[in-house]
């Protein structure tokens, strides 16, 4: 069962498990999911706050392993509204090992997020890093962590948590892509600039201590995440032990690079506004993810940053 399984991330992974021979049952409630990226597998609408609601899918379905995406992910609208995220992070998660546990599935590989590690001491960011979440956004993901390790020791669940960086890009084969409403994330900005959709690209921070002044990221493709979570769930169903894994490249990329590359490949000049620094922006994240190619036999074959672009701008401009 995948929870969420219409989102961005979701319905990318979604393909990538029937593919390696899985069928999919999506769970989602779309509030931010779409009709559209539901290509595989049944769909069962409903809300992780309805325990009977995923106790009816688990046994209705045969469930044997979940992967739980459904989550609010804005750092800003965390800040503003924790309770929110308290309730649909933490609750509705909390309603969901529940009726797992009480069916008898005790396999779950969850989404978890960079921003568990807040303001990095080191880089790049290794598993071992300290965590100290600097929003709300993060502090629900870190507890669903702490929960998943705790119902590990006493109930025998097996759980993968795997922290994204920055995830992009659209599936190479142009059936899916990245559509949110509102859109924070810096590729299909700056691709929506392009294309005319926004006047111009808001840059927050050009006075940072990198290279070009603006802020770096370790960008992922989409269809490389799902790989990760494929992988994951052989490696609980092979009996491998339960553990946390970064997901990312282990290598930066600033603001202005990505605005670089998004100008070569949609061959046009992007118009940009230079901004202050946002609050709890770090100047850069970057993974350590040896770890991940260590456990899962899994590394990185789309995410140099022209590939991630490219295939983002493919489908922007068809959709």
């Amino acid at each position: 069962m995948v929870t969420g399984g219409a989102g961005y991330i979701g319905s990318h992974t979604a393909k990538e498990l029937a593919r390696a021979g899985f069928e999919p049952i999506v769970f989602d409630n779309f509030s931010q999911g779409h009709r559209w990226a539901v290509k595989r597998g049944p769909v069962v609408e409903a809300d992780l706050g309805d325990i009977a609601a995923i106790s009816r899918a688990v046994v209705d379905y045969r469930i044997e392993a979940v992967i739980h995406f459904a989550a609010n992910a804005y750092v800003g609208e965390s800040m503003e509204h924790p309770r929110k995220y308290m309730r649909d992070n933490i609750v509705n998660t909390l309603n969901l090992l529940t009726a797992l546990l009480d069916s008898g599935v005790k396999r779950i590989i969850f989404s978890s997020s960079c921003t568990t590690y807040g303001v990095p001491e080191s880089l790049p960011i290794a598993e071992h890093h300290p965590q100290r979440p600097v929003n709300p956004y993060g502090e629900s993901k870190l507890f669903i962590e702490r929960t998943l390790h705790w119902y590990g020791s006493a109930y025998g669940l097996q759980w993968m948590v795997l922290r994204y960086f920055n995830a992009a890009g659209a599936d190479p084969e142009g059936e899916l892509g990245e559509h949110h409403d509102p859109e924070t994330h810096l590729i299909p900005l700056v691709l929506q600039t392009a294309l005319g959709q926004r006047r111009e690209l808001q840059v927050y921070g050009v006075d940072y201590g990198t290279s070009d002044g603006t802020a770096v990221r370790d960008y992922i493709h989409v269809t490389d995440l799902a790989k990760a979570h494929s992988r994951s769930l052989e490696h609980l169903l092979a009996g491998g032990e339960s553990t946390a894994l970064n997901l990312g490249t282990g290598h930066g990329h600033s603001v202005r690079e990505v605005i670089r590359c998004a100008e070569k490949v949609a061959a046009k000049v992007i118009p940009v506004r230079e901004c202050p620094r946002r609050a709890g922006d770090p100047p850069v994240l970057v993974a350590d993810a040896r770890k991940a190619a260590s456990v899962l036999n899994w590394c990185p074959l789309h995410s140099d940053i022209e590939t991630i672009v490219r295939t983002a701008w493919d489908w922007h401009r068809k959709h």
